[in-house]
């Protein structure tokens, strides 16, 4: 397996309340402000949510929503 492939997957940003699903190594999210979430990227945002909940990660994960990943120039 090659090594960015690891790195798919869910991530969370708790300051904005969004999440991103990376499936290619066009862009990764930078830590600590993104926070990876689950390798399992064809999760449910209700899932998403629950996993969020349990991990701890943000006290209103009900309102997380799906955001976009930054165009490079």
């Amino acid at each position: 397996m090659l090594p960015h492939v690891s790195k798919f997957g869910i991530y969370f940003n708790s300051a904005e309340g969004k999440v991103v699903r990376i499936t290619s190594p066009y862009w990764f999210p930078p830590e600590p402000e993104w926070q990876y979430v689950t390798n399992e990227v064809n999760a449910t945002l209700l899932s998403i949510r629950e996993l969020i909940k349990e991990q701890g990660l943000s006290d209103e994960s009900d309102s997380v929503m799906w955001g976009r990943i930054p165009l490079l120039d």
